[in-house]
């Protein structure tokens, strides 16, 4: 049989035994972010003012494709983790729960809008 002291059985899991895997995502996925963002805002950047045939080959490219793809999905992921923490912090009982639900499908739905017209153009 295991002994386990409270605080043994509770180190690094915080009141919700899941703030510091949520802190690592943040932290992984905020690091990312900052890595690829201004590779995808110089390309975003140089397609402003082009002819349209110009922006769907640009975005045709498979390299282009994959970073927007990522851009979108780990992006909209870090937002809704975000935007989860601050609505558990500032608001309480059902209207928590509805903004959470509310904000998950938005961000949700957004990534798939957004993948849908990434493969649209880049097939």
């Amino acid at each position: 049989m295991r002994y386990l002291t409270a605080r043994k059985r509770a180190e690094g899991k915080g009141a919700a035994h899941s703030g510091t895997e949520h802190h690592w995502y943040m932290t992984v996925s905020g690091v990312g972010l900052a890595l690829i963002v201004p590779t995808f805002l110089y390309i975003f950047g140089s397609t402003l003012g082009a002819s349209h045939q110009d922006v769907l080959a640009t975005f045709a490219h498979p390299a282009v494709a994959i970073l927007t793809g990522l851009i979108l999905f780990v992006g909209l992921q870090h937002f809704r983790k975000g935007a989860q923490t601050m609505l558990e912090d500032y608001s309480h009982g059902t209207t928590r729960k509805a903004l959470i639900i509310g904000m998950t499908a938005l961000c949700y739905g957004l990534t798939a809008t957004g993948l849908f017209a990434l493969a649209k153009i880049a097939i």
